[in-house]
C-alpha cells in the first residue's frame, strides 16, 4: 500500500530513483540466505565478471558495496588519494558541488573549475592547468559525467586527450552516476582510473548498491594513499576475493539477485541498444520542449544529457509548482530545480527500463501541468513532436523479431 495512495500507478520520471523492471522486483522477492555458503560467493564471482561488462573494462577491478553514489565517491577518493593532495574538480551544478564538498571535507587541496549551471567544464582550463603543472602537483581530475541538476553530459574522452597530450601522470577519477548503462561510457578506451555508479539509475535497482571500477593504475595508487578508510578500502575486499569468498561484510542477498536479473535484461537488450534507445528518448525529450516553447537549461547541444531534460520555466512561474502539481493531480513525479535553479528549472528523467510509450504518457503529462500553472502550452503538441520522430527512429524489439 502507498504511503499516500494515488489511483493507477506513479508515473516516476525522476532522474533517479527510477522505475523497477518486474523481473528484478520479483527475483528480489525471496528469503535471506547464509552468504557464507558455496552459493554466494558463486554468485558474486558472475556478478563481478559482469559488472566489468557496464564499464568497458577489460583490466578494471570492480567493488560492490552496499551504499550509495555518495559512498562510492568517497570509495574513489579515499583509496587513490592522500590528505593535502591537489585535486581539479569542476563544478557545474548541484552534484559536481556535492562531491566537491566531500573532496574538501576529506582533506584535499581542491582546484575548482566552475561554470555556470547549464555549461559543461571549462576543459580549456583544464589545458591551462596541465600545462603549468611541470613538477606535477596535480594528483587527480574528478569529474561528474553526467550533471543530472542540469541535463549536462562532459566529454570524457577530451579529458583523457588532454592528460595525454600534456604526458600528464594524474589519476582519471570520473563521476557516472546518471550516465553508466544508459550513455555511452567506455572506461579502458578514455583511460579512466576510477570510475562509479549507483544502483538506483540506469541499472533500475533499488539504491543500495554502489559500484566501483579501478583500474590497475588506482590500485597501485591505492597501495601509497594515506587517506583514512575502513567500510571503503579496497584492501579488505582483494583479501576476500584471493580467498575467492568476496564480502568483507555481509552483503544484501535480495540486490544480489536483482542486481543478477538487471544484468541479464540490459545484456538481453545490448548494451549498446540500451544506449542508443536513451539517446532516442532524450532526444524525443527535447523536441517536446522546443515545441511547448520552452527551452532546455543546457546551454549548447554537445552537452545535451541523454538521461535528463532540465526545462528551464518563464520567470512568471514557479518551477516547483509544476512539480507539485503533477504530483498531486496525475500522480506524476518529476524532478525539483536545485539550489541555483530551484525555482526556475524542472527536470524530466528518461534513464533506466524505459520505453518510448511510457515517455508519451509523461510528456502529456507535463503538458497537462503546463497548463495548470498558467503555461499557454497547446496540449498534444510536444507529444506529437516526440511521437513523430520516435515513430521513425525506434527499432523492432529484437527478441520479437
Amino acid at each position: 500500500m502507498d504511503y499516500v495512495y494515488g489511483p493507477g500507478r506513479n508515473h516516476l520520471f525522476v532522474p533517479g530513483p527510477v522505475n523497477i523492471p518486474e523481473p528484478v522486483i520479483r527475483a528480489m522477492n525471496r528469503n535471506n540466505e547464509d552468504y557464507r555458503s558455496p552459493a554466494v560467493p558463486a554468485l558474486t564471482k558472475t556478478l563481478l565478471e559482469d559488472v566489468k561488462k557496464i564499464f568497458k573494462t577489460t583490466t578494471g577491478t570492480p567493488f560492490i558495496i552496499p551504499t550509495t553514489g555518495t559512498g562510492a565517491w568517497e570509495s574513489a577518493l579515499t583509496n587513490t588519494l592522500s590528505p593535502g593532495d591537489r585535486i581539479v574538480s569542476f563544478l557545474i551544478g548541484q552534484f559536481s558541488l556535492l562531491w566537491i564538498d566531500q573532496q574538501q571535507r576529506l582533506g584535499f587541496n581542491v582546484d575548482v573549475v566552475e561554470s555556470d549551471w547549464g555549461q559543461g567544464a571549462n576543459l580549456d582550463v583544464l589545458a591551462s592547468k596541465l600545462a603549468e603543472d611541470r613538477y606535477h602537483s596535480i594528483k587527480a581530475i574528478c569529474i561528474v559525467h553526467n550533471e543530472t541538476a542540469t541535463g549536462v553530459t562532459n566529454n570524457l574522452a577530451t579529458v583523457r586527450k588532454l592528460l595525454d597530450d600534456y604526458n600528464h601522470p594524474a589519476l582519471f577519477l570520473v563521476d557516472g552516476v546518471s550516465s553508466i548503462c544508459a550513455l555511452d561510457f567506455r572506461m579502458d578506451e578514455w583511460g579512466v582510473d576510477v570510475a562509479l555508479t549507483g544502483s538506483q539509475k540506469a541499472l533500475s535497482m533499488p539504491t543500495g548498491m554502489g559500484f566501483v571500477c579501478a583500474s590497475p593504475k588506482a590500485l597501485e595508487a591505492a597501495k601509497s594513499a594515506r587517506s583514512v578508510r575502513v567500510f571503503f578500502d579496497w584492501n579488505d575486499y582483494l583479501k576476500f576475493y584471493k580467498l575467492g569468498t568476496y564480502w568483507p561484510y555481509t552483503p544484501s542477498i535480495q540486490l544480489l539477485y536483482g542486481l543478477r536479473t538487471a544484468l541479464d535484461l540490459i545484456f538481453e537488450e545490448g548494451l549498446d541498444n540500451v544506449i542508443a534507445r536513451h539517446a532516442r528518448l532524450g532526444k524525443a525529450t527535447r523536441l517536446a520542449v522546443e515545441a511547448w516553447g520552452l527551452k532546455n537549461c543546457t546551454q549548447k547541444e554537445e552537452w545535451y544529457s541523454d538521461t535528463v531534460t532540465a526545462v528551464l520555466v518563464p520567470q512568471y512561474i514557479d518551477s516547483a509548482e509544476v512539480v507539485k502539481r503533477g504530483w498531486k493531480r496525475y500522480n506524476l513525479s518529476l524532478g525539483l530545480g536545485l539550489n541555483k535553479v530551484a525555482g526556475k528549472v524542472f527536470r524530466i528523467g528518461h534513464l533506466g527500463n524505459l520505453n518510448e510509450l511510457q515517455l508519451l504518457g509523461c510528456l502529456a503529462g507535463v503538458e497537462m501541468v503546463l497548463r495548470d500553472v498558467g503555461y499557454p502550452v497547446k496540449l498534444g503538441s510536444g507529444v506529437a513532436a516526440a511521437a513523430a520522430f520516435l515513430s521513425n527512429t525506434t527499432p523492432l524489439i529484437p527478441s520479437r523479431i
